[in-house]
Parts: C-alpha cells; sequence; structure tokens
C-alpha cells in the first residue's frame, strides 16, 4: 500500500486535472502540506497530450485544445513554463452562393475582413455591425475577465463593473438569438456569431434558459480580449508544467489512486478513502479539495441525490494530415483558412435545424462542427520527419450531438455522424479529407472521434459535459453554500475546484485559484 509523507495532510486535492494541480501549487506555496490523489496513470483530466496513433511521432491535445480563459495572472504566480501563441486568422467559413464557392474570412488585418464581408454580402453593413458588436464585447471582456480571481461578485455589482445597460441586457436578460438577428442580416455571418453559444452546449439561439448567452459569455471575455489561442508544445504542456510547479513547491501527487469515500462532519478532519491496484487505504485531511464534477462530489459524500443528471453535446475528431487540403474556394490559402477556426454547416439555419433534429432524438443530417490546425501555429507538436514532410493536424469539434443519441448504439451513432460530418467537410474541399489523411504504423487512417459517451467513459466528465454541468453565471445568484469565492459545499471542509464551480468551464485554473484562495482565507 502507498506510503505518504504525511499522517494528516493540510490538503487533499480529488483529482489530478488542470485545475487540482493549479491549487496544489498554490497551497504548496503557501507552506502546507499537500496531497493530489488521481484515479488515471498521469494527471491532466481533459487537458492532455497524447500520441493516439500507433507508431506516429504526433503529440495531439486529445481532448480539450484551446486556450482563451486562462488568467495570466495564474502563469506568473506559479512561475509556469508555459505559452500560447496568437492565430493570425479569426476565422474562415466557406459557402456556396449562386453557384459560386466563396467564404467568409475574419482576420489577416481590417482591410481584408471588411473586403471579405462585403464580398460575401454586397455591402459594408454587416461589417460595421460585427464592429459594433465586437466592440461592445470586447469592453465588457475588459471589465469583466478579471472578476474571474477576485471574490464572487454580487449580480449587481457585476452590472455596474460593466456599466452598459445595452450590453447587460443583450448577455445577461435575453435570449442570445435577439441580439444576433437585431444586430446582422446576413444566414452565414449569424451562424457565425452563434457557434460561440453553442461550445459544448446543447440550446437554441432563443432558449428561456439562456444556456447560450452563459456559454457565449465565456467565449468572448477570455483575457479580456476573446482570442482564442494555442498552447505552445499541446495542451499537455500546460499540466506538466503545472504538475512539475506542484511538486516543486512540496505537494505530493499519487496517480492510479482512485478516491472512492469522503468522510467528514464539515469540522474535524476528513477521512478519505482510496483504492489502488493493490488494494483500499485511507488518509486524513483538514481540507478536502475536489477536483471532479458536482456529481462525482455528491457521490464520493455519500448523498442520495448527488446533483441532477447533465448530458454533454458534442463530438471531437483528431486527425493528422500528410498534407492539407485544397478549396474549393480559391481565393483563400488552406493554410489562412485551416489556421483559424474553419466554420462547417455552421450558419443559422443551418445550426437551428440541427438542433430541432437532435432535439427530436435524431442525428442532425447537416451535422455542423468546426476545425482548426494546430500543428500550422505550433509545429512543435510534431516530431521533425513528419514536419519536413508537411504533415499537420486537424482538431474538429461538432455541435448539437447529444449524449441521449447515443445511448443506444454509441459505436453505430458515431460512424455514421461522423461520415455525415466529413461530407459536409468535403463540400469544400477540391479533394476528399480522406485522401489526406496519414497512417498509422499499423496501416489505419489516422483520425479518432469521441462522443458524449466516449467522454464520460474515459474522463468520467458526467454525461460527456466538458464543463462538468450547464455553465453559470459569474456572479453569486444568492448567499448560499457557494461562498464568497464560488467554491463552498454544505461542508466547511470539503470545497469544489472543478469546472462545476461557479466560474468554471475551459481550461482556465479559475476554480483551482479560487479554491486555494478559500483555504487561504483570501
Amino acid at each position: 500500500m502507498t506510503s505518504f509523507g504525511h499522517d494528516v495532510y493540510d490538503d487533499v486535492i480529488v483529482g489530478g486535472g488542470h485545475n487540482g494541480l493549479v491549487a496544489a501549487a498554490y497551497l504548496a506555496r503557501a507552506g502546507r502540506s499537500v496531497l493530489v490523489l488521481e484515479r488515471l496513470g498521469n494527471t491532466g483530466g481533459a487537458a492532455i497530450s497524447t500520441r493516439p496513433f500507433v507508431g506516429v511521432d504526433a503529440r495531439l491535445s486529445r481532448y480539450s485544445y484551446l486556450v482563451s480563459l486562462l488568467p495570466a495572472k495564474i502563469v506568473r504566480d506559479l512561475g509556469l513554463n508555459f505559452a500560447v501563441r496568437k492565430r493570425t486568422v479569426s476565422s474562415y467559413t466557406p459557402v456556396e452562393r449562386d453557384g459560386r464557392p466563396g467564404g467568409l474570412l475574419v482576420g489577416g488585418g481590417e482591410s481584408r475582413t471588411r473586403e471579405s464581408f462585403a464580398r460575401l454580402t454586397g455591402s459594408e453593413r454587416e461589417y460595421e455591425s460585427w464592429r459594433a458588436f465586437y466592440g461592445r464585447t470586447g469592453r465588457l471582456a475588459e471589465r469583466v475577465f478579471p472578476t474571474l480571481t477576485e471574490p464572487l461578485p454580487t449580480r449587481a455589482e457585476l452590472r455596474a463593473r460593466i456599466d452598459d445597460e445595452a450590453a447587460w441586457r443583450m448577455l445577461f436578460e435575453e435570449p442570445l438569438g435577439r441580439a444576433v438577428e437585431e444586430h446582422f442580416a446576413d444566414d452565414l455571418v449569424r451562424g457565425v456569431v452563434l457557434t460561440d453559444a453553442l461550445i459544448g452546449t446543447f440550446a437554441d439561439a432563443h432558449d428561456a434558459s439562456l444556456a447560450q448567452n452563459r456559454c457565449f459569455l465565456y467565449h468572448v471575455i477570455g483575457g479580456g480580449t476573446g482570442d482564442w489561442d494555442v498552447p505552445v508544445g499541446g495542451m499537455g504542456a500546460l499540466t506538466d508544467a503545472l504538475a512539475a510547479a506542484a511538486r516543486a513547491a512540496g505537494a505530493e501527487i499519487a496517480t492510479g489512486h482512485e478516491v472512492l469515500r469522503i468522510e467528514t462532519d464539515g469540522r474535524a478532519p476528513a477521512e478519505v478513502t482510496f483504492r489502488t491496484a493493490t488494494g483500499e487505504g485511507r488518509v486524513v485531511a483538514r481540507t478536502v479539495l475536489v477536483n471532479a464534477s458536482p456529481r462525482a462530489l455528491g457521490e464520493l459524500l455519500g448523498e442520495a441525490d448527488p446533483a441532477p443528471p447533465v448530458e454533454g453535446a458534442q463530438l471531437k475528431v483528431n486527425m493528422l494530415l500528410r498534407r492539407l487540403p485544397q478549396l474549393r474556394d480559391t481565393s483563400v490559402d488552406p493554410r489562412e483558412a485551416f489556421g483559424g477556426t474553419f466554420h462547417i454547416a455552421e450558419g443559422y439555419a443551418e445550426l437551428a435545424r440541427a438542433y430541432a433534429e437532435a432535439a427530436t432524438g435524431e442525428l442532425p443530417s447537416v451535422p455542423p462542427s468546426e476545425i482548426y490546425c494546430h500543428s500550422l501555429t505550433d509545429p512543435s507538436i510534431l516530431g521533425p520527419e513528419l514536419v519536413e514532410q508537411g504533415y499537420q493536424t486537424l482538431t474538429l469539434f461538432g455541435l448539437h450531438t447529444p449524449a441521449r443519441l447515443f445511448e443506444k448504439d454509441n459505436q453505430g451513432a458515431r460512424e455514421v455522424l461522423l461520415t455525415g460530418t466529413l461530407a459536409q467537410l468535403d463540400a469544400h474541399l477540391a479533394e476528399p479529407i480522406t485522401d489526406c489523411l496519414a497512417f498509422d504504423a499499423d496501416g489505419r487512417p489516422c483520425i479518432e472521434a469521441k462522443t458524449p459517451l466516449d467522454l464520460e467513459r474515459e474522463l468520467r466528465l458526467p454525461g460527456g459535459h466538458i464543463f462538468h454541468r450547464d455553465l453559470s453565471w459569474p456572479y453569486a445568484e444568492d448567499q448560499g453554500a457557494a461562498g464568497r469565492w464560488g467554491v463552498g459545499t454544505p461542508y466547511a471542509n470539503v470545497l469544489l475546484c472543478s469546472a462545476g464551480a461557479v466560474r468554471g468551464g475551459g481550461v482556465s485554473g479559475v476554480p483551482g485559484h479560487n479554491a486555494a484562495m478559500a483555504v487561504l482565507g483570501h
């Protein structure tokens, strides 16, 4: 059985994903005794890099893949050896109109973007609306993003800080679809705007729950700019740096240790029971930080009704190509088109139809998705020979594919959906994407797809939900158990430091930072 350095720890962290590692590093640097218990044989959770294709020297960000919400403050505070790179193109969206292939390019300078809007829509109006709309969200981002690593504001405090009633109403009170339709007339432009509201979120543009608004909000506030950047070395470079920082500060990290139970009355030190390959063990902690879903937290505490079930709604596909495909739209270099976010079947009407079909239990007939190529911005994830030969990666993220669609036949539905999704991509290519795929050492094409059920099985994401549950507003809904930092539970000595915390979601480290601040009494 495992032998640890302390009989009683100041802090035991359940789960070695990136948020748990952030908390461990902060707490250990404060001089506390810290133990991280991780079920898998490696740290990182969904924020890892792996070589998924046999015998191929390509280290891909297998699950999470871009960085926006990670505050520079955390990188500085922990002295992380980690960097991101900007993408020169924000997005490219291909479309065929009047029998001619074309598209919308956002990026590469203001004049190119303005020209692209005018060529697509026939006037300057949509571009001016685009500038006004994102000018407003940009000003909001500058004011909201710094609050993520501060004590949780009240709704009124955040509203006053934003100091823009039109922006508040647009994002916090009315379904986002209303603002999209008021600002933009072109179906394709409307769809490009809406996609940020649907990442891992199964909702209609006019959903009364405003789940789409919360998703959109977190996608436009990152870094105070809304930029989505490429992690140099892949996502695993971040979690490797975090684990190194935690260990350097004195934290112990034990992989292959699955936590089974947390027993506490909220006052006395908690007893944490875990399982390894050789049997069960126990460790005592003054504070327990849980880097797992709210549902998993309830189960560990033995609650009869741990948390309402949740449902993920995405398809994640990783590909390795021998070369980038040529586009039917010859006015755009494929290196630009795939360097940003390449939107597929994401017009406004197409997104609405895909949602309606999935809501009735059918796979979308025209599956929407988006792609980007990590290796164009950061080739370091590929071995030197692959770089020399022109190999590239593609990461695809599909929308409106809730877990319920895969429950009867996960493998069959995955294959049907992948085929349909690639067909939508092929419609805009001058050659089929399958002709460009690399092959692994066993002669198999280098492509893998993950449904919500696959993510639930591999990572224990509840229902395959990449945010653990619907994203929260970044303010205090009430003065309840979430507490000053948004990480509290009904037990004073048990905190939630995962994506399911208030202001959690994405690769941010924010819940880990905030849980550490709560422990340290800040």
